[in-house]
């Protein structure tokens, strides 16, 4: 959804017009609040919200799939070496 110029909307006009604010966007619309002509907060449906918080827990969770699949690619092409050998190995270093 693209943000139109009727969507960006001054911090004292969203004071002035917050319940107006509020049904538009939950009619389906999306607001930025500017302050002092910045960019400052968003004003958005909380069911939207709550649908945008979905999608990057199940980002991260492709994520650490994706993690996963590497490391088992490294195991399976031998590209390992023993935890404790590798953690001394960056402790002599560090030290000289």
């Amino acid at each position: 959804m693209a943000i139109s110029e009727n969507d960006i909307v001054p911090l004292s006009q969203a004071r002035a017009n917050f319940s107006e604010l509020a049904e538009q966007v939950k009619a389906g619309a999306e607001k930025v609040i500017t302050k002092n002509g910045a960019s400052y907060v968003a004003l958005i449906d909380a069911a939207r919200l709550d649908y945008y918080h979905q999608l990057e827990r199940e980002r991260i969770h492709l994520l650490q799939i994706d993690d996963a699949a590497k490391g088992l690619n490294d195991v399976a092409a031998g590209r390992t070496e023993d935890a404790r050998v590798a953690l001394n190995a960056r402790k002599k270093r560090r030290a000289a």
